[in-house]
């Protein structure tokens, strides 16, 4: 009797789970909602609007449901301006220039952009920022004095230190990170992910909001300034995807990718000497049970609906970041433009 109830009551909870129905899509139908002689590989999603930072000091805001872009030029005594990196939180917009001088900026009380933190290190060079909350956030950058350069805030953008090389875990010379789609840094939680190349491609993990480090080896392609992880992205604590390569070689589709499923402690090369080759960003798409992502990079996007084992090519136009609003529509950014992506 005892085991016919346990039979019964296993029957129901399999029953009861809804079971993954993959996408299909074979297509991505892209409508440009902005074109101007700017390179833009940073954007980020803000209450269903669209933040974006650029070259030429241009930064800009799309309202969705107007259809309207308004843009801006961020002018400071005569320095030309390039952002690889912008973020938001419920109350602000952050975005921070590449090179030196490194420069925060974020919406002041005025409405104004506001430098809230400078560095003037000869080697200073940020790549990408994320928040955790309204308060805390991250950004990280190139060595500077034998560790990645990692600033972090925690009472809401207004400061931002430095951490010191003694929390970090130690550099390898000609280790550095790609300002490519501002996807250095993944976070779910209190975790946190950053992904290098150069001499070497690692991945540096904090459990707790970047108080304690750890970091980790990938089978990804190293050893050249060009080579390594471009983009990292985690669906949860534990199942993340990493891609990259080399710029100088985009065809080349060996030791490009991997995924993790125990929090980026051991990594696996997932569709070896298959496409996609090169690629600056991937994405998870939300919802979908860490199963599908999308990469995008100067050769064109592409989707899997198997964790990345396999992909297909929906299309050869070029972008450099993406960011989903949902588990069919997407932002994407690239070279003098940003378009709304539609998979079908």
């Amino acid at each position: 009797m005892k085991k016919i109830f346990i039979v019964c009551l296993l029957l129901i909870v399999s029953c009861g789970k809804e079971q993954f129905t993959p996408h299909n899509y074979t297509k991505v139908e892209v409508e440009e909602i902005y074109s101007d002689s700017v390179s833009i590989r940073a954007i980020t999603l803000m209450q269903g609007n669209l933040g974006f930072a650029g070259s030429n000091n241009t930064f800009g805001i799309y309202n969705a449901s107007e259809g309207s872009m308004v843009t801006q030029k961020m002018k400071l005594d005569s320095l030309k301006l390039e952002f690889r990196a912008v973020a938001t939180t419920n109350t602000d917009f952050y975005m921070m220039s590449v090179g030196s001088p490194a420069l925060l900026f974020k919406t002041g009380d005025t409405g104004k952009m506001e430098v809230v933190y400078r560095e003037n290190h000869k080697a200073a060079f940020y790549d990408s920022m994320q928040f955790w909350n309204d308060d805390e956030g991250i950004a990280m950058g190139d060595p500077t004095d034998g560790c990645l350069s990692v600033i972090v805030t925690r009472d809401g953008g207004k400061t931002w230190n430095k951490l010191n090389c003694n929390v970090l875990p130690e550099g390898v010379e000609g280790e550095a990170a790609f300002a490519a789609s501002n996807t250095n840094i993944s976070i779910v939680d209190n975790h946190t992910w950053i992904a290098t190349g150069g001499k070497k491609a690692r991945i540096f993990y904090s459990p707790d909001k970047a108080k304690t480090w750890q970091v980790f080896d990938t089978p990804i392609v190293q050893g050249e300034a060009t080579q390594g992880i471009y983009s990292v992205d985690f669906y949860d604590e534990m199942k993340g995807f990493i891609i990259g390569g080399d710029y100088t070689k985009p065809d080349e589709n060996k030791a490009n990718k991997a995924v993790t499923t125990d929090g980026g402690k051991t990594w696996n090369l997932v569709a070896e000497g298959q496409n996609p080759d090169y690629r600056s960003c991937v994405q998870y798409l939300p919802g979908r049970e860490a199963k599908e992502l999308v990469t995008v990079g100067f050769n064109g996007v592409s989707f899997s609906n198997d964790a990345g084992q396999t992909w297909q090519q929906l299309s050869d136009e070029a972008f450099y970041t993406i960011r989903f609003i949902d588990d069919s529509t997407a932002y994407a950014a690239g070279k003098n433009r940003i378009a709304k992506l539609r998979f079908k």
